[in-house]
């Protein structure tokens, strides 16, 4: 049985939550689509969705459990909430940037930031950052920004130069 944790994304879909589910558990490690529910004739006056559709996809993304909801169009995603991936090389940043990315709006890619396939918004990032960020080198942190802001997808050696000074 699957841990239940206190504190769960659940994001909401038009009718792609399956589909998300499973392109999702294909690009991290330790997933799985874990759960299918499906709508019945009841509260249909409410939900207004086909008996027998998907109606949630529990999920769990690199041992984060995560829940699909399929519940039409009322709502749609926006950068103001995004789920981050920290990564340790540029490896992993590059991979994670790349599936991620696929079918996505390459017009929403800014500073490690990005939009799938699906609207959801996600931030790859070197977990080297926080480091940058909150160095006592206050010099060094504001030319690592600088180059941050002046990036697509990050790259850990132009910030690291950058953050040097050698940039």
């Amino acid at each position: 049985m699957p841990s239940l944790q206190r504190i769960n994304p659940c994001l909401w879909f038009n009718d792609q939550a399956e589909e998300a589910a499973r392109f999702y558990t294909g690009i991290f490690p330790n997933s799985s689509v874990d759960l299918i529910t499906h709508y019945s004739d009841v509260g249909q006056e409410q939900h207004q969705r086909p008996p027998g559709s998907v109606m949630t996809v529990s999920f769990t993304l690199d041992g984060q459990p995560m829940l699909g909801l399929n519940g039409g169009p009322l709502f749609k995603f926006s950068p103001a909430v995004s789920l981050m991936v920290n990564c340790d090389t540029q490896a992993e940043i590059d991979h994670y940037w790349a599936r991620l990315g696929e079918g996505g709006d390459p017009a929403a890619q800014q500073c490690g930031w990005l939009a799938d396939r699906y609207g959801v918004s996600w931030q790859i990032t070197p977990r080297l950052w926080e480091q940058f960020h909150n160095s006592a080198n206050a010099a060094g942190a504001q030319r690592a920004m600088k180059a941050l802001m002046g990036m697509k997808k990050l790259d850990i050696a132009q910030l690291q130069a950058a953050f040097d000074g050698a940039a």
